[in-house]
């Protein structure tokens, strides 16, 4: 069965097991969707790569785990491909309506500020912050930057982020403990996953108070 409940695209574990045979290539386009689409922001990400490895370690996907890895960081790959494509291409006449109160050239502007101060490690941290890991490359291409730039640090994100996520849970999944826990990992990833976007709030909460000052 290759339909689950709506709430199940949310649940990994439940959502890979229904693919069933066919759970690598779900997951596979599962990881496209997420990080080249922006409508699947809402899919889960770090949680779904973890239980990924961890259910191949247990035998459920038959996949050799080299090849599970190699086939999710090129899906990832794809992904913010696709995803720069769309900012490059579509970003610019969006962003440049008449009358759009939300999609106008100083966001545009904006978004290049912010590739220009932190570079590629916006692209390659990204990866791994829920949602922020969705609208990035799509930015990354509305604010034109660099292809070539891009193409380098999206690889070293994709390696970074698919494969190794994938390998650690693939790994720890050799462990009877983390076995018995699952969701207790999988909330400790999400909940770590944010913390790069805790700190740059506060970051910027501090830099207010001191302009303000």
């Amino acid at each position: 069965m290759l339909t689950p409940h709506l709430l199940d695209w949310l649940d990994p574990e439940a959502l890979i097991q229904a693919f069933g045979a066919f759970a690598l290539l779900g997951v596979v386009a599962v990881v496209i969707v997420e990080t080249g689409l922006l409508v699947g922001f809402f899919l889960p990400g770090d949680s779904l790569l973890f239980t990924t490895g961890l259910l191949t370690a247990t035998g459920f996907i038959t996949a050799p785990i080299g090849l599970v890895a190699a086939a999710i960081g090129l899906a990832a790959f794809v992904g913010d491909q696709i995803g720069y494509g769309i900012g490059r291409r579509a970003g610019p006449h969006v962003f440049n309506r008449p009358g759009s109160r939300f999609f106008n050239h100083e966001h545009v502007e904006r978004t290049a500020a912010f590739f220009d101060r932190y570079g590629g490690r916006a692209v390659v941290l990204a990866r791994f912050v829920p949602i922020v890991r969705t609208f990035t490359p799509v930015m990354a291409g509305v604010g034109e930057m660099p292809y070539r730039t891009f193409v380098r640090y999206n690889l070293i994100g994709a390696l970074a982020w698919g494969v190794g996520v994938t390998m650690l849970g693939y790994w720890l999944g050799g462990f009877t403990v983390v076995r018995d826990n699952v969701e207790l990992i999988l909330v400790a990833i999400v909940a770590v996953s944010f913390i790069p976007v805790v700190l740059e709030l506060w970051r910027a909460r501090r830099r207010e108070r001191v302009t303000i000052s």
